[in-house]
């Protein structure tokens, strides 16, 4: 990659004032990035919002406007356009709002930790990020009490989400630097995310769903396939059929909300327990009908996760079992029902 997150001494930098310091903040790191040759063209802020989705455009602007942004070493303005090659260099104002977010003391299932990320077995009921009602309890306020310093990583370092009811893997950067890394991993479809989804009705072959993903014109708080909504595409393979429903590997190209879910609905195909995207059972039998009918969440679960370490850029791979809710479930299915293992 060409752009890299590292410290810097801008001591002899012309045309830089000294940044004020305020007292308890933590400290970020300036960021050196180049701006790429396809980029030609685009505002600085353009360039910028996407270069740093971590931040607001809204914000990325003040910080040009504080000259907390040089341009080839000269403080620069918001219209300013850019052409390829250019070196920035940006300082980050902390977001004070995150401090806000208490550390509590929640029990995580650590699947790995080193000196840059954290991969974690997020169980079904957790949030990931506060907001919508759940400002406590959250991933968030658990990882800032396993690893204070997070809390001068945005967003605590999470760079990607699980639904509060999905369970599985996620990573999480222990600092600025891996997490502007992993953002970048994740624009370039280089992050492998791979789901156990089981579905209603009988599938009986490998596919891929590539329709886009936007706001629900109607429904606002859902999600649904719609022309005007950001490219979206999903991979899946048949795993196991039984009768009435089946268990598939669901790959994630792009990582839009609610992505598999909205994807299988669409193609008649919803989540066995999904409260929100559900479709109706087929020819099931009463047993396999109420073990379906019951099950209290969206049957999905993040399995498998592979990624370049930030910082040694090897390829590292986790693979996180079926939950005990989601494989007791399966279990039930192959009793009563005709089980069919694909391949």
């Amino acid at each position: 990659m060409t752009n890299s997150v590292k410290n810097k001494d801008t001591s002899n930098d012309y045309s830089v004032k000294p940044l004020p310091l305020v007292r308890n903040e933590p400290a970020y790191s300036i960021i050196d990035l180049t701006i790429p040759a396809d980029y030609a063209g685009l505002r600085l802020d353009q360039a910028l919002a996407k270069l740093l989705p971590n931040w607001s455009r809204s914000r990325l602007q003040t910080w040009i406007t504080e000259n907390r942004v040089m341009l080839d070493g000269q403080v620069t303005t918001i219209k300013q356009k850019v052409w390829g090659n250019e070196h920035v260099q940006v300082s980050p104002q902390n977001m004070l709002a995150e401090s806000t977010h208490v550390a509590e003391d929640i029990d995580l299932n650590i699947i790995h930790e080193d000196e840059a990320i954290i991969v974690i077995n997020k169980p079904a009921g957790l949030v990931t990020h506060p907001g919508n009602g759940n400002w406590q309890g959250t991933l968030l306020n658990a990882l800032l009490h396993h690893a204070p310093q997070l809390e001068s990583v945005p967003r605590a370092g999470i760079v990607h989400r699980l639904d509060k009811n999905t369970s599985g893997l996620l990573v999480v950067a222990k600092t600025l630097e891996a997490q502007t890394n992993l953002v970048r991993q994740l624009q370039q479809h280089t992050v492998k995310r791979d789901y156990l989804a089981l579905v209603l009705g009988e599938v009986t072959q490998t596919g891929s769903v590539d329709a886009p993903i936007g706001r629900h014109p109607i429904h606002r708080t859902k999600m649904a396939v719609t022309t005007n909504g950001k490219s979206a595409r999903t991979h899946y393979q048949v795993i196991e059929n039984f009768t009435g429903c089946t268990l598939l590997q669901c790959s994630l190209e792009t990582g839009r909300t609610h992505q598999i879910r909205v994807h299988l609905s669409s193609i008649g195909h919803s989540l066995a327990g999904d409260p929100v995207y559900g479709g109706k059972l087929g020819k099931t039998g009463q047993i396999i009908g109420q073990l379906l009918i019951s099950f209290p969440r969206q049957a999905l679960h993040a399995q498998k996760l592979a990624l370049t370490h930030p910082q040694t850029e090897q390829i590292l791979e986790w693979e996180a079992d079926a939950p005990e809710d989601l494989n007791n479930l399966l279990q039930r299915l192959r009793q009563h029902s005709s089980s069919k293992i694909a391949g």
